[in-house]
């Protein structure tokens, strides 16, 4: 019945620095925009591979606060087939990492950072030890 995950959708405070980091940092290609009924922006679509988009929302005014044990929206994986080679991207582009490369109890190796609005983004490099290969 369901096909998969279509979209991750994050409304933003700044579009030209939101899209300089999902698509110049990390590499996305920006794909479409969708206007409002005035003609207005209203939407910029990321793809993160076929089928697979970011959507960004205009117009985002107030900020989540980040509190420990919230309940809704927690993060975003990515995978990567390589978390040093992520790791010190993000680094040359000038990002600090949250966490930094890092076996979890999963078996697979990861990182984090934040995007410009304080989402944060795990990136996962899969092993062929994990649940995630072996379910």
């Amino acid at each position: 019945m369901i096909k998969g995950i279509g979209h991750l959708a994050l409304t933003v405070e700044n579009m030209d620095k939101s899209l300089e980091f999902y698509c110049d940092i990390l590499g996305f290609e920006r794909a479409f925009e969708i206007r409002d009924d005035e003609n207005q922006p209203w939407i910029e679509y990321i793809k993160v591979a076929p089928g697979q988009f970011i959507e960004l929302f205009y117009g985002g005014l107030i900020k989540q606060q980040e509190e420990r044990n919230q309940i809704g929206f927690n993060h975003i994986c990515l995978e990567v087939n390589d978390i040093n080679e992520i790791a010190n991207h993000l680094k040359m582009k000038g990002l600090t990492l949250d966490v930094e490369p890092t076996k979890g109890k999963d078996n697979n190796y990861q990182c984090w950072i934040k995007d410009p609005d304080g989402n944060r983004i795990e990136f996962m490099q899969i092993e062929p030890t994990s649940p995630h290969m072996n379910c």
